[in-house]
């Protein structure tokens, strides 16, 4: 009994719990009186900077190695004594051989960078004439909704081009068109009903989702939009509904970002339900207006 009597007053069955308190780092930046700036500096990858400063130097780098290599094999067989013609059972010979690979391996791959490189993208002023089209039926407030989707794209993305064909009727066609050949001066008129029948146009409603040629030039279907510039660098079709679709003309090739993308896809499901209200009223002539 005393023995457990003196267990429990040395050993309490339960002992104080400490609190662990985490303190937070903190990093502190301020301006010192002389104006300069005191708190933590960005890491600076010296040899990130030194390649895109140099970059032929560097694609070059591999066949100065390889060269250098080779010329050391050489060197290394002619003071040795060895002779040239290689020997299976000399373990330098066997080195030598490894090393000489190696060496071509180099050589091979700085001819290799310096034969690829990236094509340099920008913007390009395009190939035609301005021009502002819009049908003479439309209400106010839906000439209002158009120019306002063509001001909304021209300011915060590549676009230079944009039509707007709804039920087999050309509604709207602003921005640069290519020339006509007849005159040289007015700019190519939509053909809604050639468009509307085309398989570029088929085959987006058929997927009823936004199709992005991000590089004009390698995709067949350019011989269906001749109104756009000659060259136009990418493309967005975006459908409005199953009645229509809006092309997107850019200046820059994969220049359309994927929040620019559903930003367009936002602006043709608008347009859409702008459009359904305001088509039952037209004519069916595809007439415009200058």
């Amino acid at each position: 009994m005393e023995a457990g009597i003196l267990l429990r007053l040395v050993v309490p069955f339960n002992p104080p719990r400490r609190r662990f308190t985490s303190r937070r780092r903190s990093i502190r930046a301020s301006l010192n009186p002389q104006g300069g700036y005191q708190g933590p500096k960005p890491k600076t990858n010296w040899v990130a900077d030194w390649v895109s400063k140099n970059d032929d130097v560097a694609r070059s780098l591999p066949i100065y190695v390889g060269g250098v290599s080779l010329l050391a094999v050489l060197f290394n067989r002619t003071v040795s004594g060895i002779a040239y013609v290689a020997d299976a059972s000399s373990s330098q010979s066997r080195a030598d051989l490894l090393t000489l690979g190696l060496a071509v391996t180099n050589i091979l791959n700085g001819l290799v960078w310096l034969s690829i490189r990236p094509k340099s993208i920008y913007a390009v002023n395009p190939n035609g004439v301005e021009c502002r089209r819009i049908h003479p039926y439309l209400p106010d407030s839906v000439v209002s909704e158009l120019l306002w989707a063509w001001e909304s794209l021209s300011d915060v993305t590549c676009c230079r081009s944009l039509v707007v064909v709804y039920d087999s009727i050309c509604i709207l066609q602003i921005g640069f068109a290519d020339v006509s050949q007849s005159n040289g001066i007015e700019p190519i008129v939509v053909d809604a009903d050639k468009l509307t029948k085309g398989p570029l146009y088929n085959g987006l409603a058929k997927s009823e989702s936004q199709s992005y040629l991000a590089n004009l030039s390698l995709y067949p279907g350019k011989s269906e939009l001749p109104f756009l510039p000659s060259n136009t660098q990418a493309v967005i079709l975006q459908p409005l509904g199953d009645k229509g679709i809006a092309i997107v003309g850019g200046d820059t090739i994969r220049g359309f970002t994927t929040s620019d993308q559903a930003w367009i896809t936002l602006i043709g499901e608008k347009l859409d339900a702008t459009l359904a209200k305001a088509v039952n009223v037209m004519p069916l002539t595809p007439q415009e207006k200058s």
